[in-house]
């Protein structure tokens, strides 16, 4: 990879940048009845919303890069779905993108690639849903993976600091590019970026992991028998979406562990591929719970990995010793 994807980077932080601007705008919506009637419009609403538009971005620069994302248009297109589309188009419209129905069914279908390809990009438009709607944490993800390798990774945040002692305003891009580090930038002001690193802790003791809010994401029974062996004393960070990633990337937690809940299941690339580098660009380590690097090379799933474990580097061995101990399945 010598080439330095200056384009790509521009590209994907501006992209990432305005579906986040969108994504907000629908969350400021979510009233407390919402909540009380489980109602998760709001979230589908902002899906395809923050999709059309990284995709509209992605096809207008790279018009021949396929994309592998979470959503498609199929449900939009039933006539009895035609009030989702509608909102869709109106939330668009809040920032200045004024859209036919067909312009924005087409951007959203051209995330709906699933094979693997030598150049593709993989996005994840709200990544943490029931964080999205509790007004907590969320991630809008992209990522471009050449070779099977993840070459550019981006990660808006629009409720996380900057930085672990910021107290406001919330809103942070992270991103990385293999070979020149990782970095951070704040969401709604010009600033320069700035280098983040992951912790220097070596001791287990002293470390501090997060993990999923949801125990339906990762197994937190698994994640506290690794933490007594590890003699963590520390509480769990716990916060949806790839943010778990960012924490970990600027040294505020030491481990992330997402453990298998059942034994088939197998994780989706668009939850992890920005993350990954991010990390692995801050100096830590990303493998799944075996030790084994994270294989982009099989189309949506991460098919050849189990779970996967991000750590500054200094713990990893620990960690994956005590999931040895304490894994089954």
């Amino acid at each position: 990879m010598s080439q330095d994807y200056e384009q790509e980077k521009a590209v994907a932080l501006e992209a990432v940048r305005a579906a986040s601007e969108v994504c907000r705008i629908v969350q400021q919506k979510i009233t407390p009845d919402v909540m009380e009637k489980k109602d998760r419009s709001p979230v589908t609403v902002a899906d395809f919303a923050s999709q059309a538009m990284i995709c509209r971005a992605l096809e207008s620069a790279f018009p021949d890069d396929p994309i592998i994302g979470e959503e498609d248009a199929s449900e939009l297109r039933d006539a009895e779905n035609r009030p989702f589309l509608d909102r869709v188009q109106q939330e668009l419209s809040q920032v200045g993108l004024e859209a036919s129905s067909e312009e924005v069914c087409h951007w959203i279908d051209r995330g709906n690639e699933s094979e693997f390809s030598e150049r593709f990009w993989t996005l994840d438009p709200i990544d943490g849903t029931k964080g999205f709607l509790r007004k907590g944490q969320y991630a809008v993800a992209l990522a471009l993976i050449i070779d099977g390798k993840v070459a550019l990774g981006a990660l808006a945040c629009p409720n996380l600091p900057v930085s672990a002692d910021a107290e406001n305003p919330a809103g942070a891009i992270f991103f990385a590019l293999r070979g020149q580090g990782s970095w951070v930038l704040p969401l709604d002001a010009e600033a320069e970026p700035n280098k983040i690193e992951v912790s220097r802790t070596s001791e287990t003791k002293s470390a501090r992991f997060c993990e999923s809010v949801e125990s339906g994401h990762s197994s937190h029974g698994l994640s506290a028998r690794v933490a007594n062996d590890l003699e963590i004393t520390r509480e769990p960070i716990r916060l949806d979406s790839q943010a778990k990633y960012s924490v970990v990337a600027r040294g505020e937690a030491d481990i992330y562990m997402r453990l298998p809940v059942n034994p088939t299941y197998r994780e989706k690339i668009w939850d992890h591929a920005a993350g990954v580098l991010i990390v692995e660009e801050s100096g830590g380590r990303v493998t799944d719970v075996t030790g084994r690097p994270l294989e982009f090379t099989h189309g949506s799933l991460l098919s050849a990995n189990r779970g996967v474990v991000a750590s500054n580097q200094k713990l990893h061995s620990n960690v994956l010793t005590a999931l040895e101990e304490n894994f089954k399945g």
